[in-house]
């Protein structure tokens, strides 16, 4: 069977949550997301961002998180403002235009947005005739693997607090970002600089499960209404409760995440003493080199991964490492590029 490079969720869990969840495996428990597994998670969660007056609440999926919370956010006429990599805007089948809501975006630099991509958003839709600007969505970290800085994030803050909008942020790799080399923010900063935020562990180590983080006041009302309309509200949350337990409770979320860019920068390290370039910055558990079409080709052969971009000499082929890639399956990968470059 060939070795997938394709996400970082191809693995079941981590051991220490299937064990957690085997314990709790006959108890009984409330049910949507009322039980004391629940609790304990949101407390945990709370004390991590330094917000103790946050709402949490367990979504299954990442989609879903993004469905549910941007809807609930915005009205009939509102928009959301994007990257043009942006995940809601590329891989969500139009969740969110189905729901009514126009996706703006822009191209952004390195799947970031700035400032001014916001600004020229705003600008163009000037009276009723238009959508109106309403929240603007980033990923952090971006489709690309790249990551926000406090400086960045601070300066979109301001920006959409100066134009009133609302700020998302997409964690469905948010542990791998916050543990970046290159990312200077705190946990607590996300409390300071956005409204909602959904932390992500599906993609690092879990079973199944985000959860979505409302700071905003203004936006927490009704919320688990909302979610129930949506089908977001699991009659067996206590799954997600014990997951994110688990997860913060000792560090373990931390410590995946760092393992996973550990691993990327080991590969693209390897990659580029090899003589190849990479497209963006392996700041997280990407690693998106240009390789010649026939290299690609051969390690296809060989690998599962994902084609990013062909261009007009080379292909950009995006490699996941997930927390539970380990390191001699990367020099084995290295080693093939090597006999096939």
């Amino acid at each position: 069977m060939k070795y997938s490079f394709k996400n970082d969720y191809s693995e079941m869990a981590h051991p220490l949550i299937l064990d957690a969840l085997s314990a709790v495996g006959t108890t009984q428990f409330e049910g949507y997301g009322l039980c004391s597994h629940c609790a304990e998670a949101t407390e945990l969660i709370r004390e991590k961002l330094s917000a103790p007056s946050a709402d949490v609440h367990f979504i299954s999926g990442g989609t879903l998180s993004n469905l549910t919370a941007i809807s609930s956010i915005l009205r009939p006429h509102e928009a959301v403002i994007a990257a043009e990599t942006g995940h809601i805007f590329v891989h969500e089948t139009g969740a969110i235009e189905a729901t009514g809501h126009k996706i703006c975006t822009r191209v952004g630099n390195d799947g970031k947005l700035s400032v001014s991509d916001i600004k020229s958003v705003v600008t163009e839709h000037c009276d009723e005739h238009m959508v109106k600007p309403r929240l603007v969505y980033i990923s952090h970290s971006t489709e690309g693997g790249t990551v926000y800085t406090k400086a960045e994030l601070a300066a979109i803050s301001e920006i959409c607090k100066e134009n009133g909008l609302y700020l998302y942020v997409d964690g469905a790799r948010f542990g791998t970002a916050m543990n970046s080399a290159a990312c200077d923010l705190e946990y607590s900063d996300m409390a300071k600089f956005t409204d909602v935020v959904f932390i992500g562990g599906t993609k690092n180590g879990a079973l199944f499960g985000e959860a979505v983080v409302i700071f905003n006041n203004e936006l927490k009302q009704d919320f688990r209404f909302l979610m129930k309309q949506r089908g977001a509200l699991l009659a067996k949350s206590a799954a997600m409760g014990v997951q994110f337990k688990t997860l913060f409770a000792d560090g373990l979320y931390d410590r995946l995440a760092r393992h996973s860019n550990d691993m990327a920068t080991y590969m693209a390290d390897g990659i580029r003493e090899l003589g190849y370039d990479l497209l963006f910055p392996a700041q997280t558990n990407f690693v998106v080199p240009l390789l010649p079409p026939a290299v690609s080709d051969k390690l296809s052969e060989l690998y599962d991964f994902h084609e990013w971009k062909r261009f007009e000499h080379n292909v950009a082929v995006r490699l996941v490492i997930s927390w539970a890639t380990q390191q001699d399956v990367i020099d084995a990968f290295l080693k093939d590029l090597k006999i096939y470059r």
